[in-house]
């Protein structure tokens, strides 16, 4: 009888001390480089960091409910015990005597391979660093994240990446049917500002096309139009072929993996190729791989195979007790996706992040859940406008019912595992990827925020970033206007440090700071050109990047699937809005930064494309740079009706006290760090050149 009890209480307690076989989980982490980075530099109080580089392996059950959304891991190679596995590439930061850190780990996902999250929140020197291998002293800048302690983290996970350039590259299974046959159905790829005779099947090379089922070009289909909404003109074809042709036709070298168009592409054109492809990548398990690792460095002492955690302090203590994650621009979007799908949520049902950053992606989605997804391009005016990611319902992070296709949900809908966050978008996020839909529904109405998100406006930004004091803007490029510089990591960083309060110790971080309708901070387009001054030789926009919900065919919803219908038809039409600009053309709501508050430029979310490039569209994601006249007599003489330089500050010295004013009201909002204002400060001080013309 004792022998049958404790045999029974050995049954019940043995699953919960030994993970059970369909678990999904890291089965290996194998470090296989070690380096001292920044030539041994110690961090603060911290001291030296490593870099840690090696591959992750993963096996993933497809009977756990947790993966039951990843479209296509049935189909899936399967290990004899019914598991798909997968590896992927990782590299850590941290520090060598991990009791002097922070014990938290920042898990920057990775933006199309590239090691960009890093950067994004570093004062790095305009020159001269390595972004996808960093290294030397300069690549980390001044290394806020490394001087707080944090352990730095990121793993590969998007599928159709090509390698090259240190770019992080999974390893991600192809689906394939039942009886080991390829996959095939009929996809869809843009080309614009395209020249010459050939190029990738996907358009760029720094991503792994699909390869085409059928060489023969009468089975496909080419157009080219004029205008993103233009009508379609077909090209004979007899006219183009799979292949590559530097030269023309006569060079034409037969490929699976590229296309030739005989007469050549033109850079003002759009062509949309239809063809049959094959082996789908099972993109979702890349949400998978930031699920795991996040989860293994965070929870395990060490793998399968007995290899530690190179973040644990010793054997029995794991050592992280936060973790936070962030996606930037299409990782933002990642991001967004990874929290509706569940992923925040391990296999053993405990929270990977207890925060996330969610930075630009306005409300598209990666959907990168999807049979043959390519989550490189995005929708926006000027291109891929009807494509894969684009704002599909859910896009509030409250549950709600969308009134344009009746879907009720959210992106948020678990409390128990959901992470707190912040969303933080640019100008431009309203004019390319329908940001106004985070605080209002298709109809215009407002629509409620969880207590668990902020979301906060970066006022008159451009997608990547500003030009002020600390960043010179750029060429025009193909644009009308010269463009805003990259990144703008004062703000991000102030942000990070009130979402590190807001997790780690309660403090309630500032109230969401956003553009409304409520407070008509929000307008239309019309509103919009009505408010904006008439800058001599600038031209407002007509358009926006519009949304209808498509119609992708019946395989596809919410979670992902298949696209059964392409080009997709459109649906209803959702009201859209854009920020309201002042007198100067800055946007009045959001957080005015230095570059806005203490102003030498317009700085706008939009811009448009110059002559010859579609010139009635908007200009990818960049914004405008307008600067004012230095005098008021330059002024007077052009016509501009926004105040001088001279007339708002007088001179150097009037510049750099306003500077310190905005500085020190930021700083009081908690919107910029006091070792940033100061950089501010300095930086306006040396600005003499602003006022001489020097």
């Amino acid at each position: 009888m004792r022998k049958t009890i404790f045999l029974v209480l050995l049954a019940l307690v043995l699953p919960t001390l030994v993970p059970a076989p369909g678990e999904a989980r890291v089965v290996r982490f194998v470090v296989e480089q070690t380096r001292r980075v920044a030539d041994g530099k110690s961090f603060g109080d911290v001291g030296p960091y490593e870099r840690l580089d090696g591959t992750v392996y993963i096996e993933v059950d497809p009977r756990d409910p947790l993966n039951a959304a990843i479209v296509n891991l049935d189909k899936a190679p399967k290990t004899p015990k019914g598991m798909v596995g997968f590896s992927s590439p990782f590299y850590i930061l941290k520090p060598v005597d991990m009791a002097r850190g922070n014990r938290k780990l920042f898990y920057g996902v990775n933006n199309r391979g590239n090691k960009l999250d890093f950067a994004w929140r570093t004062i790095l020197p305009q020159t001269g660093t390595n972004n996808n291998n960093p290294l030397t002293a300069a690549d980390f800048g001044d290394a806020l994240l490394l001087r707080l302690g944090y352990a730095y983290v990121d793993a590969g996970w998007q599928g159709n990446v090509a390698p090259g350039n240190d770019r992080l590259v999974p390893n991600l299974p192809v689906a394939v049917q039942t009886d080991g046959r390829p996959i095939v159905a009929r996809i869809r790829v843009e080309y614009a500002d395209a020249e010459g005779f050939t190029r990738p099947l996907e358009g760029s090379p720094a991503f792994r096309a699909y390869d085409t089922a059928d060489m023969d070009t009468a089975h496909s289909t080419l157009t080219v139009r004029s205008t993103v909404g233009g009508a379609r003109t077909p090209i004979a074809s007899d006219r183009w072929a799979f292949g590559r042709c530097q030269k023309g036709q006569e060079s034409l070298v037969p490929t699976t993996a590229d296309i030739c168009l005989f007469e050549g592409f033109k850079p003002d054109r759009i062509y949309e190729l239809l063809y049959q492809a094959k082996n789908p990548i099972v993109m979702g398990l890349g949400y998978v791989v930031t699920r795991d690792v996040g989860s293994f460095l965070r929870y395990q002492g060490r793998d399968d195979a007995g290899n530690p955690n190179p973040l644990a302090l010793d054997r029995d203590n794991v050592g992280i007790r936060r973790a936070y994650g962030s996606g930037i621009s299409s990782t933002g979007m990642y991001m967004r996706d990874w929290l509706y799908l569940g992923f925040n949520e391990d296999e053993a049902h405990r929270k990977v992040f207890d925060a996330v950053q969610i930075i630009i992606p306005g409300t598209h989605r990666l959907l990168a859940n999807v049979e043959f997804s390519d989550p490189n391009t995005y929708s926006r005016e000027d291109i891929w406008h009807d494509s894969l990611s684009f704002s599909y319902p859910p896009l509030t992070f409250a549950t709600t019912k969308d009134p344009i296709s009746g879907i009720r949900d959210g992106i948020l809908k678990r409390p128990a595992t959901d992470p707190l966050v912040f969303q933080i978008d640019s100008a431009n996020e309203f004019w390319q990827m329908n940001a106004s839909l985070n605080v209002h529904d298709g109809e215009g109405r407002p629509v409620p925020l969880p207590d668990n998100v902020r979301l906060y406006f970066a006022s008159s930004f451009q997608h990547g970033g500003v030009a002020g004091l600390l960043n010179p803007p750029r060429p025009a490029g193909i644009c009308q206007n010269p463009t805003q510089g990259n990144g703008w990591p004062p703000t991000l960083r102030a942000l990070l440090m009130n979402l590190d309060d807001w997790a780690d110790r309660g403090i309630e971080p500032p109230k969401s700071n956003y553009p409304l309708l409520a407070d008509k901070t929000l307008v239309s387009l019309d509103g919009a050109r009505a408010a904006f001054p008439a800058i001599p030789g600038v031209k407002f926009p007509s358009t926006i990047n519009d949304l209808t919900l498509p119609n992708f065919g019946s395989l596809f919803q919410s979670t992902g699937g298949r696209l059964g219908q392409l080009p997709p038809t459109p649906g209803g039409r959702y009201q859209l809005f854009v920020p309201l600009p002042d007198r100067d053309g800055l946007d009045v709501a959001g957080i005015r930064s230095v570059e806005v508050a203490a102003p030498t430029s317009t700085l706008t979310g939009w811009n448009l494309r110059a002559s010859g490039h579609r010139e009635a569209d908007l200009c990818a994601l960049s914004g405008s740079v307008i600067p004012f006249a230095k005098t008021k007599a330059a002024r007077q003489a052009s016509g501009d009706p926004r105040p001088s330089l001279e007339e708002r500050y007088g001179d150097q010295a009037g510049f750099t006290k306003a500077v310190e004013e905005a500085t020190r009201k930021l700083v009081k909002e908690r919107f910029l760090l006091q070792e940033d204002a100061a950089r501010y400060i300095q930086a306006a001080s040396e600005s003499e050149g602003s006022f001489t013309g020097r």
